[in-house]
């Protein structure tokens, strides 16, 4: 029998509450609450680790498949959210690992930008593809604290709970997932101050 770790009721929120209600009377329901709730957050989540949509998709539904084929056996003793978060995570993490998808991070991986694009290099688009670049170079296991944290808005407690994970250990992941984020994005900065100056 498959089971989660102990939680102690009283610390459940009133929705975990009534998601956990649902589980136990009719697991029907609980999937079609807890699907609606969640398959939107989690895809966002996991496709921001894989910018891969196809992935993405295929994994999350996944997560709930295995939910209702298990559902015999399953017991949620602790959040629902977090065993959520957690499987379609380490689902993500797998999948990165399989297909090898990380990128290292090359310094002249980044364009030169010319003086005819000044104007373009202030499009948020453009700001936006590199923050996402920054993001792809990330280890993964970073990429996926710094998208629940800056994402998903998850407290670092809730990240430790979601991944089994010591606070300070996503603590210490985000100050590193920071670091090379900016080391990565100094790059772009440089090259953006040597057009206006």
């Amino acid at each position: 029998m498959e089971t989660t770790p102990d939680i102690s009721p009283k610390s459940l929120s009133e929705e975990e509450a009534t998601w956990l209600h649902l589980w136990q009377t009719d697991q029907s329901k609980f999937m079609e609450v807890v699907f609606k709730r969640f398959y939107v957050p989690l895809g966002r989540t996991v496709n921001r680790m894989l910018n891969d949509q196809d992935a993405t998709e295929d994994i999350v539904q996944e997560v709930f498949i295995k939910i209702w084929n298990n559902r015999e056996n399953l017991q949620f003793n602790f959040s629902i959210k977090a065993y959520l978060y957690r499987s379609a995570i380490n689902s993500a993490l797998n999948y990165l690992e399989k297909s090898k998808k990380t990128v290292t991070l090359e310094s002249d991986s980044m364009p030169e930008p010319s003086h005819s694009d000044v104007e373009e290099t202030f499009n948020l688009k453009e700001v936006e593809t590199h923050i996402q670049d920054a993001l792809n170079n990330l280890p993964p296991a970073c990429k996926a604290i710094f998208v629940l944290s800056r994402y998903e808005d998850m407290s670092y407690r809730e990240i430790a709970e979601s991944l089994q994970l010591s606070p300070k250990t996503i603590e210490n992941q985000m100050g590193k997932a920071l670091k090379l984020m900016r080391d990565y994005l100094s790059i772009y900065v440089r090259n953006m101050m040597v057009l206006l100056f």
